[in-house]
C-alpha cells in the first residue's frame, strides 16, 4: 500500500512531512509512504502580503484541490495556515501533539526585545505579529518581510532587518533553536491559534 503525502516544497514544511512520514511507517511497517511536493499560491507570490493574495488559505488551496482530485491521499499543514471552513470532503483526521506554541524573537546580536537600540528594524509578515511588538515597542521599526525561515534569516545575516519574530515551532523542527533570543511571552505577543500544531487532513 502506497501512502501519498502532499507537502508546500518550503524545508520546514518538508521536514514536518517526513516526521508524519517517519511516524506512519513505524506504526504502519508494511505501507509504503511517498512525499509530493505542491506549489500553492503562498509560495509563489512573496511580493505581496498574505491579506493581499487572499488570506490564511493561500499555503492550502492547492494542496487541498489535489486532496479531492485524488492525487495524494494525505496533507500535511500548519495547523495556523488553515482556514476555518474545510471544504466539503475533506477532514482534519490527526493533530499530533503540539510544539512550542510561542513566538520568538530572533536578533543579529541575540539582544533581547527590551535591549534593541529605537529605530531597529524588525521583520515580519503577520499584521498580528506587527501590531504587538509596536504595541510593546512603538520606538521600532516593521519590515514586511515573507519568505520561508531560511530566507528570513538570510536577510537578517545581510543586514536587511536587525531582527525577526518567528514561530518558535518552526525553529525548533528545523534544528535552529540556538537562533532564539527571547521566547516572547503571551503579555508582549499572543501566538496565532493552533500556532506549533500540525493538521493532517
Amino acid at each position: 500500500m502506497v501512502v501519498r503525502i502532499g507537502s508546500r516544497g518550503s524545508p520546514l514544511a518538508l521536514t514536518q512531512s517526513r516526521w508524519v512520514k517517519a511516524k506512519l511507517e513505524e506504526h504502519y511497517p508494511g505501507i509504503k509512504v511517498e512525499i509530493i511536493r505542491i506549489k500553492t499560491s503562498g509560495d509563489r507570490f512573496l511580493t505581496n502580503s498574505i491579506n493581499a493574495i487572499g488570506g490564511k488559505g493561500i499555503f492550502v488551496k492547492e494542496i487541498e484541490e489535489a486532496l479531492l482530485e485524488g492525487t495524494i491521499d494525505l496533507a500535511v499543514h500548519s495547523m495556523k495556515d488553515l482556514p476555518t471552513e474545510i471544504p466539503h470532503g475533506l477532514t482534519i483526521v490527526a493533530v499530533p501533539e503540539r510544539e512550542d506554541p510561542r513566538d520568538a524573537l530572533v536578533s543579529r546580536h541575540a539582544d533581547p526585545l527590551r535591549d534593541l537600540p529605537s529605530g531597529c528594524k524588525i521583520g515580519t509578515g503577520s499584521l498580528r505579529r506587527q501590531t504587538q511588538i509596536l504595541h510593546s515597542r512603538s520606538d521600532l521599526s516593521v519590515v514586511p518581510m515573507r519568505g520561508n525561515v531560511g530566507t528570513r534569516l538570510g536577510k537578517m545575516d545581510r543586514s536587511v532587518v536587525d531582527a525577526l519574530i518567528m514561530a518558535a515551532a518552526g525553529l525548533k523542527r528545523l534544528g535552529l533553536e540556538k537562533r532564539i533570543s527571547e521566547y516572547l511571552s503571551p503579555d508582549i505577543c499572543v501566538s496565532a491559534v493552533a500556532q506549533g500544531a500540525l493538521g493532517l487532513e
